[in-house]
């Protein structure tokens, strides 16, 4: 798919959601996801690894959770890419543990991810590309 200038996704787009650092609402930012990645062409398989993976985010960092925080989800869109932080207000976040079932189903779909626990603020960061877009030449080459 080629993106024209005026065409919000051919420079990239910021989205941002805020929502309750609690469980119940893990399903609308899987959904936000899904909507965000069927705008950028993902192909089914690619938003249902996408849905997964933002599940497996939200098991690592809501544990984490201060009392009251608010999940704070912030979207990147390119084209052919979704980049996904996920991140919590947290006074003692502990480092993710690599050989945890979340932290291996995230690295195995996304194609990256990082955590970035600091004072104050635990987050995971993600990138998916489209299998559709994977091999293809950037446009700015």
């Amino acid at each position: 798919m080629a993106f024209t200038d005026s065409d919000p996704r051919a420079a990239g787009a910021d989205v941002e959601l805020r929502l309750p650092a609690d469980g119940a609402y893990v399903s609308v930012l899987r959904t936000t996801t899904a909507g965000l990645a069927a705008r950028l062409d993902f192909t089914i398989d690619d938003i249902e690894d996408l849905r997964i993976a933002v599940g497996e985010a939200c098991a690592l960092v809501l544990p984490e959770a201060d009392p009251g925080a608010t999940l704070e989800c912030h979207f990147r869109v390119l084209p052919g890419e979704l980049t996904i932080t996920v991140a919590v207000s947290s006074s003692a976040p502990a480092a993710a543990d690599p050989d945890s079932f979340a932290w291996q189903v995230l690295t195995t779909l996304a194609s990256s991810a990082a955590v970035d626990a600091t004072a104050g603020r635990f987050a995971v960061t993600m990138t998916m590309r489209s299998s559709l877009h994977l091999g293809q030449p950037d446009s700015d080459a």
